[in-house]
């Protein structure tokens, strides 16, 4: 929401997010191409909402796209990660999906059978490093366990 805003809900089945809208949009990303998109789209539909709010979709190319339209107030809310979320100034967290609502998001490093780059090994070892790890929680993400 803009950061502004006084909206505060409980994300759960059945909330009822078309009236939290109001006349207003709600922005998030391509939900056919854009992964925050899908993700908030299967979340919508897992917690039976979407049918609700399809109609009030303003559809941005990216998650910083859906983000300018609710921190100038184009969209009165949006859904988009929320580390990018807490990163942008203009719009203020008030609510968060439950995580069995959407699959989960994982962002996956490999480097490619073909690569013929010499420091790849390197930047992947850095990548899994107490350091790195630290960092990436720092902002907002969740670690894995490397997988071979």
């Amino acid at each position: 929401a803009p950061k502004d805003s006084a909206v505060d809900t409980r994300i759960e089945k059945g909330f009822d997010l078309a009236k939290l809208i109001g006349d207003g949009k709600l922005a998030m990303g391509d939900f056919k191409a854009v992964p925050a998109g899908k993700y908030g789209k299967a979340a919508l539909e897992s917690l039976g909402v979407w049918s609700s709010v399809e109609g009030k979709v303003a559809q941005a190319e990216n998650v910083r796209a859906a983000l300018k339209l609710v921190s100038t107030g184009e969209a009165a809310l949006g859904i988009v990660y929320a580390t990018d979320a807490h990163a942008e100034k203009g719009v203020k967290v008030i609510g968060t999906f439950p995580e069995d609502s959407h699959p989960p998001i994982i962002y996956p490093v490999a480097q490619t059978a073909d690569s013929k780059d010499k420091d790849t090994p390197a930047f992947l070892k850095c990548l899994q490093s107490a350091k790195a790890a630290a960092l990436f929680k720092d902002q907002g993400f969740t670690v894995l366990a490397p997988s071979n």
